[in-house]
């Protein structure tokens, strides 16, 4: 419910007090003193403010004589506010989210308005180059959880009027800040009138999981399809590239990665080495990624198909069939495998960072030589696998490496039941996931191919000059 202020300071910190109740938590300070012979009071939260910046502005303050002392909030803070950005706010309303989310609030006896002077600062760790995101040449900075960094970093690189940093808030109990970045005149202002609304219209108590849970509020129902509908990064010059080519960038606070919309599947495979290299260079990089992730996909069931039709397989190729015996079924082989890289991928990722390296060499004994010995696995199931293992690395997007992985474990047990039928069912219906998908705006996943489109399909498979990106 709205409650407005009123003009006596008692009642505005009583309800304050009543709605906040700072006795219960040790962060939220209230300190009374005198200005001119009127009584004020700062309501704050411990930790969020720069007390250096707060020393002068009370320095400010003290020395305001009776004489000096405005009638109204609005000449008061023209003339005895010194520093940073000052909002003048009616209501419990607007207070509450303001104080919660760091801005210190001063109420003055005798004014209807509280002072909200955004004098706050957040821990922040340094702009380090993103772990997943590196570059063999190029800047090396990252975002962080501090969305105040994350557009400034992107405000550095694009230094232009159009440029907009739109800010809203998501979240019932959260109150979390979304940036919505865009180039006027380049974004597509329908689609970006679709993600305002659905920011407006999200029925969400908290974003818990930053990025991916205000990835599921905008697209809530499509949970199904397993190829991605968003690109994530950690590098602004990605966001900022990404940007002035036409797409929207959304950031979320306490997150360091950007979400960029609209994402089709070749804007997915692109990655910031492909322009940090010369172009022959990056077109052969992309090109093999491509190869790359389409061999992952199909090498193993392919393999398992050719070991039940042996009659297929040519003669150039007969070294690929199993001469050792088998004890456990290839297919059995082949997903207990699946099942173990992402085992070890987690313990990978929760091993501190001294015990990496023997555990590693352990894991690669007793898993590479031990259980082939035992006759678990055959050699050649531990070749492909590892094959496999290692292509998923080689493009940025870590959901579209696991869309791969479903799709690929789909067609290993199609293959594996149905023989050359499901192989070739398998193959449909990866098709059809891929095909039927579409961007949050609308787009075919697999533009420019489908719908055709020549010269940005060249575009997205050969990297061409930045001397010539203006044309597009």
């Amino acid at each position: 419910m709205n409650q407005p202020l009123t003009n006596s300071l008692s009642d505005n910190c009583s309800l304050l007090n009543s709605l906040l109740k700072p006795d219960q938590s040790y962060d939220l300070i209230t300190r009374p003193f005198t200005i001119a012979e009127k009584s004020a009071c700062f309501y704050l939260i411990d930790g969020l403010n720069k007390d250096e910046i707060l020393e002068k502005i009370m320095e400010s303050f003290f020395s305001v004589t009776k004489e000096q002392m405005p009638a109204d909030a609005q000449e008061f803070s023209s003339r005895w506010i010194p520093y940073g950005e000052v909002d003048l706010l009616k209501s419990a309303d607007e207070i509450l989210p303001t104080l919660l989310s760091g801005v210190p609030i001063l109420f003055i006896d005798g004014y209807r308005e509280a002072l909200a002077i955004d004098f706050r600062t957040y821990p922040a760790r340094s702009i380090d180059e993103p772990t997943k995101d590196k570059v063999l040449r190029g800047s090396k900075d990252g975002f962080v959880e501090t969305i105040v960094f994350n557009t400034a970093l992107i405000r550095r690189r694009i230094r232009h009027p159009d440029l907009v940093m739109e800010i809203l808030t998501v979240g019932e109990s959260s109150h979390t800040d979304i940036v919505l970045s865009y180039m006027k005149g380049r974004a597509d202002p329908h689609f970006l009138d679709n993600i305002r609304k659905r920011l407006a219209d999200a029925k969400v108590d908290a974003l818990t999981m930053n990025c991916e849970s205000l990835a599921e509020t905008l697209c809530p129902h499509h949970w199904i399809n397993p190829f991605p509908k968003y690109k994530y990064t950690e590098r602004p010059d990605t966001a900022a590239a990404a940007i002035l080519e036409g797409s929207i960038v959304l950031l979320a606070d306490n997150s360091p990665s950007a979400i960029i919309l609209p994402t089709t599947l070749f804007e997915l495979t692109e990655e910031a080495n492909d322009y940090y290299l010369p172009p022959v260079t990056g077109t052969y990089l992309r090109l093999s990624r491509f190869l790359v992730n389409f061999a992952a996909l199909l090498l193993t069931p392919t393999w398992l198909l050719f070991l039940q039709y042996p009659q297929w397989l040519p003669a150039s190729l007969s070294f690929i069939q199993i001469k050792d015996a088998v004890h456990v079924p290839i297919l059995a082989q082949l997903l207990i495998l699946e099942f173990a890289i992402d085992g070890m991928k987690l313990a990978a990722l929760n091993t501190p960072d001294m015990l990496s390296t023997p555990l590693s060499v352990i894991a690669g004994i007793v898993l590479g030589d031990f259980a082939s010995q035992s006759g678990w696995f055959n050699p050649e199931t531990m070749l492909y696998m590892a094959f496999v293992a290692i292509a998923n690395y080689s493009q940025a997007s870590y959901e579209l490496g696991y869309a791969l992985k479903f799709q690929r474990i789909i067609l290993l047990l199609l293959t594996g039941a149905f023989g050359i039928y499901g192989y070739i069912g398998g193959l449909v219906l990866c098709a059809l996931t891929v095909v039927c998908n579409k961007t949050l705006s609308g787009v075919g996943y697999l533009y420019p191919l489908i719908p055709f489109n020549g010269r940005e399909l060249l575009r997205r498979l050969l990297r061409v000059s930045l001397a010539d990106a203006k044309d597009k």
